[in-house]
């Protein structure tokens, strides 16, 4: 028997191509995608020259999936093939020259332009399904308003802080540094208790922030003011309360606002370049800070014998809380690590995001 080649007519999508095979009643259809990137194709049928054996092999332009799905019907044999990236091709075949054989079909045909506005049409229809299949919280609101008002508290309650501190480090110069406790702890008490929500927030779904890097912050800052300043008297005369409570409000009446406004929906380019942004240099000297007032405390703890821990007498007479806040410091710097490491993520996540939708 005589072996002939079908008219093949074909189409493509960005992600697919469509191949037609004008062979009517076809019979031990076997096809195949080679190593080579070559498709074969041979059946047994009626084509053009009557009821024979048709062959034919395309090589294409760029690599496809192994995947084929055909379908025969007493007209045509269809097929589908799914590229390997998802793009235009500029023709089908590697070779610029176009097989006899081969020709556009018509019934499928699409210019590039046209394939992308189809494409973004079942996208958005896709999309409408996606946001259809899922249940509305029907405490939304509730949620939002809770979470507005939340970071608007903590938002005014730090700008006071950062903003009484400026005004005297205006005034008096350096004679500020030595009572900031004295007129902003009040208020930083305030807001470093209300701060435990956040670790509170993300255990009841309000929040997408992980756990674990806000319980580090809030312990840890909790840790400086209520144990380190707030027990000591000898620490609340020192200059560096002055510097830990101005990097600590510095940091957070960007970040307060951010949220606030999030709930709502709305974003202000520069405010969320500073939320991004501005932790890179305040949150390593914020440590630092921090760092220097356990170091400053140390003395004080092992004279003062507070918060020490009672031992047999066979041992000594008690074990300093010196010792605890040595480890304290070693497990500080680890946290500023994986603080660090999780809001860079959040930074790049942030402007990739944000690159993908304007390209």
């Amino acid at each position: 028997m005589q072996i002939l080649t079908p008219h093949v007519y074909w189409a493509q999508r960005h992600g697919e191509i469509f191949l037609r095979v004008e062979l009517s009643d076809a019979t031990n259809v076997d096809i195949r995608l080679m190593e080579d990137n070559t498709l074969h194709f041979r059946a047994q049928g009626h084509g053009a020259k009557g009821d024979n054996q048709y062959e034919f092999s395309l090589e294409f332009l760029e690599p496809v999936k192994p995947e084929i799905h055909q379908k025969s019907t007493q007209r045509q044999v269809d097929i589908k093939i799914k590229k390997r990236e998802e793009r235009w091709w500029q023709r089908l075949t590697l070779r610029e020259k176009k097989p006899v054989f081969l020709g556009p079909d018509f019934d499928r045909w699409l210019d590039e332009s046209d394939a992308e506005m189809e494409l973004q049409a079942k996208e958005k229809i896709n999309k409408i399904s996606v946001e259809s299949r899922v249940r509305k919280d029907p405490y939304l609101g509730l949620k939002k308003g809770y979470l507005f008002m939340y970071n608007l508290v903590q938002f005014l309650g730090f700008s006071w802080i950062f903003v009484n501190m400026t005004v005297r480090l205006f005034i008096l110069g350096q004679d500020s540094f030595y009572d900031t406790f004295h007129t902003a702890a009040d208020m930083m008490y305030f807001c470093q208790m209300m701060a435990v929500l956040e670790v509170i927030n993300p255990l009841l779904g309000l929040v997408k922030t992980k756990f674990f890097p806000a319980m580090i912050q809030v312990a840890g800052r909790n840790v400086i003011l209520f144990v380190i300043f707030g027990s000591l008297e000898e620490m609340q005369n020192k200059a560096v309360v002055f510097f830990v409570f101005y990097l600590w409000s510095t940091i957070e009446i960007f970040r307060y606002p951010f949220y606030m406004l999030a709930c709502i929906d709305t974003e202000w380019k520069l405010l969320t370049w500073l939320r991004y942004s501005l932790w890179i240099p305040l949150y390593p000297l914020g440590v630092v800070a921090e760092a220097v007032a356990v170091i400053q405390s140390l003395p004080i703890f092992d004279e003062t014998r507070l918060f020490s821990i009672p031992l047999p007498s066979v041992l000594g007479r008690s074990l300093s809380f010196s010792y605890t806040l040595q480890l304290y410091l070693v497990l500080m710097f680890l946290g500023l690590f994986i603080n660090f490491r999780h809001l860079y993520k959040q930074r790049r996540r942030r402007y990739r995001s944000r690159k993908k939708k304007v390209q």
